[in-house]
Order: structure tokens, then sequence, then C-alpha cells
């Protein structure tokens, strides 16, 4: 990736009523060491680096307009100080692993961020920090993963911190709107969405320590209608989860219980649940009570 600093005018382009006046913008990565798609998806190192750019840019405006104070809709319990103290630990946690030297005692970064004297400051260092140790790492980095079916370090780390700031952006630009985002008031596009999807879907979700058990056994499809992938779940009380990726025509042949369609960002929204709406039937309501993430 390329150097992370760039002049804010080269930075992604996010439409304003996305993005919220952002005094300076975080900048958004161009990989410069090109690599093969390793991603079932297709999504590239470079698009995943742009992804996490942006959406720290997004954060940090939203978080600037809405106010340290405001409370955010999709994580009730919070407040905008509490969201940016948050991120800000998650991506120099991220940095400390992506450096070699993993952190032990993260939650000392959220302290200093809270301390502050310019939070928002705070954040663009540390993501900017991130975006750089991204950009210098080799493409044989070793390093800790921690999700099913991980890539490589170096892509798994990107991935993790562009959707880990993706889902929490959301929540800044709920705060500033006081309810959570539609899809198309959002940046997102359908690509970037559909790998989050999957990065949630077979890396998450079939973890052990995900307890991801229903009370009955079901099979869930989960089916973007312009995206190429499609992910058959088997939820069950008695054995972990499982994730199966469906693509053509296997997509819309198989047998399931239950069919979560609609566009990919739609989606990508309805199963980090951050959407306003209420569940569609039982076992999303069950979905949003079960499939907690935490960020490491």
């Amino acid at each position: 990736m390329s150097d992370p600093s760039p002049d804010p005018s080269e930075t992604a382009s996010v439409p304003e009523s996305v993005l919220a006046p952002v005094p300076e913008s975080v900048g958004a990565p161009v990989p410069g060491k090109a690599a093969a798609p390793a991603l079932a998806s297709g999504l590239t190192l470079e698009e995943l680096g742009e992804g996490l750019g942006t959406a720290s840019t997004v954060l940090r405006g939203n978080a600037g307009s809405a106010g340290l104070d405001a409370p955010v809709p999709t994580c009730p319990s919070w407040t905008v100080l509490d969201l940016v103290a948050h991120q800000g630990m998650v991506h120099r946690w991220a940095t400390s692993h992506v450096r070699g030297a993993p952190e032990t005692d993260p939650l000392r970064f959220e302290a200093e961020g809270r301390a502050a004297a310019d939070v928002l400051g705070w954040f663009d260092e540390g993501a900017t920090a991130l975006l750089q140790a991204l950009f210098d790492a080799p493409d044989d980095l070793v390093a800790r993963t921690f999700l099913r079916d991980a890539p490589a370090p170096r892509l798994f780390w990107t991935r993790r911190q562009c959707f880990e700031t993706t889902v929490h952006a959301v929540d800044a630009m709920a705060a500033r709107l006081g309810r959570a985002p539609l899809p198309d008031e959002t940046w997102l596009r359908p690509r970037l969405a559909t790998d989050g999807i999957d990065e949630l879907l077979t890396g998450f979700v079939p973890r052990d320590k995900q307890g991801v058990q229903p009370e009955r056994a079901t099979r869930l499809l989960v089916r973007p209608d312009d995206a190429a992938l499609a992910w058959l779940l088997d939820l069950a009380p008695d054995r972990p989860a499982s994730t199966t990726r469906l693509t053509g025509a296997d997509a819309v042949a198989t047998d399931a219980d239950v069919v979560w369609a609609g566009g990919a960002v739609e989606l990508f929204l309805r199963l980090w649940s951050r959407t306003g709406a209420e569940p569609a039937d039982a076992l999303e309501g069950w979905w949003r009570e079960t499939v907690s993430v935490t960020w490491g």
C-alpha cells in the first residue's frame, strides 16, 4: 500500500452527505505491492486498503459532526467518545501485531484516547499509523490471525481492520443522524459489502468461541441480489455452526429453511445488526441477540 498520508485532495471520494464536515482527512492507501486476489469475493488488498482509509475518514467526520457526547443509536450504551476511543484502541492494537510487537494491554490505548486533549486528532494518528504499518508490511508477513478460513496475515489484517472500521463508521453516521443509516445513505458498495459478509459468515460465525447455536436446527441461506456469492449456514443446538459458500445455480437451487435476500449493502448492515428495522423473523431476532462479534 502506498504512503497513507497523501494530499487530502487525493483521498478516496466520499459523498458529502455521508462524510459530514471533516477538517482533515485521514487519507486512503493505494497498495504498491500487487498481489493476486486470495479472497473468494475477488476483492484485492488495494481495495481493502482504500476501504480502510475511507471508513476512517467517514468515522472521523461523522464523529466530529455529531459531537463526542452524542449517543450512538446502533451501540445503545455508547457515546461517540466511547466509539472513537474504542476504534482508536483497536487500530493501535492491530498496528502492534502488524509491526511484530503485539500489545498485551490494548486497553491502555483506550484510556490514552479518552484522556487526549484532541480525541479526533488522536484517532487520526492511530489510523495513519495502521495504514503505514500495512503499507510497510511484506507480503509474507508473519503475524497472528484469529478467524476461520483466514487469508495470509497482511491481507487478513487489512481486511479485518477495513470491516472493523467500516462497521463503526456506520455507527458514527448513526450518531450524526440519530438513527441507523439506510443502505443508500452510506458510502458502501456491493463489492466491498460482499466481502464483509464473507468475512463475517465464514470467519467469525464458525468459531467455537462464537457460540452460534439456535434452539433448533436451521439452514439459513444468505443470498445477495447483486453479488455472485451466497452462503449457506448450518445452525444447530448440538454442533458448531458451519458455512458453505455457494455460487451460480447452487445459490438459487439450494434448499434452505430461511432465505435472507436483498442487496449486499443491505445484508451487510443487517448481518452486523446495524439497521433500524425490526427483525424480519424469529431467526433474525435470535441472530441479533446471539451473534456478537468482538475485535480480537
